[in-house]
């Protein structure tokens, strides 16, 4: 009795393997003829009954799934990364040595990558930023050693605007320790006179043997580390994750320390999250940076005139302008300043009585509401005249004729304002 079963359990072995045999067979032939649909079908019937098979026999059936799944490049996405597993399976299977699917294997995912790229680099020409971060995502997923891929997945995504997706990239190009350190090489192109990057030192010397271009050079590109981490910082910015973007900033700054745009940005972070006191302590840092950049100076006058230090801005709009003279906005709040003198003014000429001590004092703070008013008009008029259709210049001024009698200009900017409300 024993014997029976075991010739029975042979039997069934040896039904097994044919019938994988078979169906291998059937799903190399339709393969062949281009009919993927029954090659797919032939090697689910199989799927079942490989793994007690030999190495030699799995090899050959993940070498034919990922065939019949990849159907010559008309595959949909899911399905080529269904292709590219089974390679690796072969690839797994056969080890490093050559096995005798390895060469095909190798050449079919390079014609893989190929492809994703190709469809990446057609959807950039439309503007499909985020399929284009999708292609060349599934190129990295196929070949990790090419971090190139990733980087450029995050850098579309994020001109796609799919924050979350660029953020996962940018994470995992963090965590890779990615630099993309790379040599370019350089010539003069003799007809231009411009200089040409090449894709290679044999391309560029060629160009350079056959005399189209002269002063060949080699360069290193910066490291895109820093680069990476700010862009961590600005996602989260733009999410709404004002302590993640900070603590990413910090991270960007220790990296990279001297650039003045991470800087700025942390400070813009502070500043919305209500922080105004750190806010004023990284422009400062910022100005001893670039002490020639306007913008700053007015920031900072912006900010001291908000705590209170109306010296300190004054001084601030003060160097804005000197920077630049047609910095409209920092004319405009150099007379915000000084006109909001004129509200402690007023309150003690409400405050006096009828005397003649008080009749006096009230001329004297009417005449310092009259200078003020003047010292306020050359800086209203430059803000005018810089941006014509700002009514509420316009209005200031004209109020401040009529109160500094000033009749003949009163009337011309009064026909000015009434002319911008007819506008608008």
């Amino acid at each position: 009795m024993k014997k029976q079963i075991v010739v029975a359990l042979s039997l069934l072995v040896s039904t097994i393997g044919f019938s994988q045999k078979s169906e291998l067979k059937a799903a190399e032939k339709a393969i062949k003829t281009g009919n993927f649909a029954d090659a797919k079908s032939a090697i689910q019937s199989a799927e079942s009954l490989i793994a007690g098979a030999d190495d030699k026999l799995k090899a050959k059936f993940y070498f034919l799934k990922g065939q019949a799944w990849y159907a010559n490049g008309n595959a949909s996405s899911e399905d080529t990364r269904k292709a590219v597993e089974s390679f690796n399976m072969v690839q797994e299977i056969e080890g490093s040595g050559k096995g005798k699917y390895s060469d095909e294997v190798v050449e079919l995912k390079t014609t893989i990558i190929n492809n994703y790229l190709a469809k990446a680099n057609a959807a950039l020409g439309k503007k499909e930023y985020t399929k284009a971060s999708s292609d060349f995502d599934n190129a990295y997923r196929m070949s990790p050693k090419d971090t190139l891929y990733l980087y450029y997945a995050a850098s579309t995504a994020v001109t796609g605007q799919d924050y979350d997706a660029s953020l996962k990239y940018y994470e995992e190009l963090k965590d890779l320790g990615y630099q993309g350190v790379a040599t370019q090489y350089i010539a003069v192109n003799k007809e231009t006179g411009e200089e040409e990057v090449f894709d290679s030192k044999s391309l560029r010397d060629i160009s350079v043997k056959a005399g189209t271009h002269i002063a060949p050079k080699q360069v290193q590109t910066e490291s895109k580390s820093a680069e990476i981490v700010k862009n961590i910082a600005l996602i989260h910015l733009t999410n709404g994750d004002d302590e993640k973007a900070v603590a990413a900033m910090k991270d960007a700054r220790a990296q990279n320390p001297d650039d003045l745009g991470l800087l700025i940005s942390e400070a813009n972070v502070q500043l919305k999250m209500g922080n105004k006191a750190r806010f004023k302590e990284l422009m400062e840092e910022a100005t001893t940076k670039d002490p020639n950049n306007p913008e700053l100076q007015y920031n900072l006058g912006v900010i001291s005139a908000e705590a209170g230090q109306d010296e300190a801005a004054k001084k601030y709009y003060e160097k804005a302008i000197a920077l630049d003279p047609s910095y409209a906005d920092a004319y405009n709040n150099m007379a915000v300043l000084i006109l909001g003198g004129e509200k402690a003014i007023v309150e003690e000429m409400n405050s006096l009585g009828t005397s003649a001590k008080d009749n006096k004092r009230y001329d004297e703070l009417r005449e310092d509401r009259n200078d003020l008013y003047m010292s306020a008009i050359p800086f209203l008029e430059t803000a005018l005249k810089l941006r014509p259709k700002n009514i509420q210049a316009a209005q200031t001024l004209m109020n401040i004729y009529s109160a500094t009698s000033q009749t003949d200009k009163f009337k011309a900017m009064k026909a000015k304002v009434e002319a911008l409300k007819a506008g608008n």
